[in-house]
């Protein structure tokens, strides 16, 4: 035991190291983030084979405090990378990109940094805040593209909706979106990027089925991400988590605001989806071995 934790230690601090050399105008950042995910990426190491990773890494921030639009802020689009505050979707972007670089063998901030770019930026380029997959059924096209995650949309059932994508939320509401408020000119391509999204077609497992926790148990694994779709205009997904199966059923890990904070939601899914009206079911994707 003491020389694992030697060895986490060193490992840490080559990490560290290693990350300062290349701190950048491109990352927004604090060192604290650094130490976060190289220690994560260094205890990963002596993790066992069968470690459901997304959720060992997602379970490392319950309690990390809620807070949206983290993302925004800066004059010119850069990477950000905030392990002390995420919402629903930096959450999952942050454990995915820590699981790719362990299973990938990749500890250092360096390769942390680049898996989070590619996730989180079409095609892994930053070219401004359109370059940004801010609708997350694009984020599933374009990370399915690169291969390092997959749909899961049968066997039927459960998967017996289909929900017919049609995003225009942003275009249509810019004065919600700081750099749309700032940038105006940035809408139209806005709204060249929705009508590429929209017409898609995904099938989902429809809330009312979310109960049936025996079939769900045979095709949703823990870790899994789950996205929570949605009837309001102009959105596809509402929500974020990870899979967690207990023992009374299927649980979401999720950065909640309701909780204001990182938590496994004391409610099954089931019952979570039926207090949210405009909830109409749930996507599932996996993050790729």
């Amino acid at each position: 035991m003491m020389k694992r934790i030697v060895y986490i230690i060193i490992g840490i601090a080559m990490c560290v190291s290693a990350s300062a050399a290349r701190w950048s105008d491109d990352v927004r950042a604090q060192s604290s983030d650094s130490v976060t995910i190289c220690r994560l990426l260094a205890e990963a190491k002596h993790l066992p084979a069968t470690t459901c990773l997304p959720l060992h890494f997602a379970q490392k921030f319950i309690g990390i405090p809620y807070v949206a639009s983290t993302l925004e802020g800066d004059k010119h689009e850069r990477l950000v990378i905030n392990t002390r505050q995420l919402d629903c979707t930096t959450l999952v972007e942050t454990v995915t990109a820590l699981t790719l670089c362990a299973q990938n063998g990749q500890y250092s901030w360096f390769a942390y940094k680049h898996m989070l770019t590619d996730l989180r930026y079409r095609g892994g380029i930053i070219n401004g805040y359109t370059s940004r997959l801010h609708y997350f059924t694009e984020w599933i096209t374009d990370n399915t593209r690169a291969g390092v995650v997959a749909e899961i949309q049968q066997p039927n059932p459960p998967f017996t909706a289909v929900q017919n994508v049609r995003v225009s939320y942003m275009s249509t509401h810019p004065q919600s979106y700081q750099s749309l408020r700032e940038h105006p000119e940035f809408v139209s391509t806005i709204a060249k990027m929705e009508r590429q999204v929209s017409g898609a077609k995904y099938r989902y497992i429809p809330k009312k089925a979310v109960g049936n926790h025996k079939l769900l148990r045979t095709v949703i694994k823990d870790g899994d991400i789950i996205a929570i779709t949605c009837s309001k205009p102009g959105l596809d997904i509402a929500h974020l988590g990870f899979a967690l199966w207990r023992k009374d059923g299927l649980h979401l890990l999720n950065a909640s605001q309701l909780h204001h904070k990182v938590v496994i939601e004391p409610m099954t899914m089931y019952q979570y989806l039926q207090k949210h009206p405009s909830h109409t079911g749930i996507r599932i994707i996996r993050i790729n071995k």
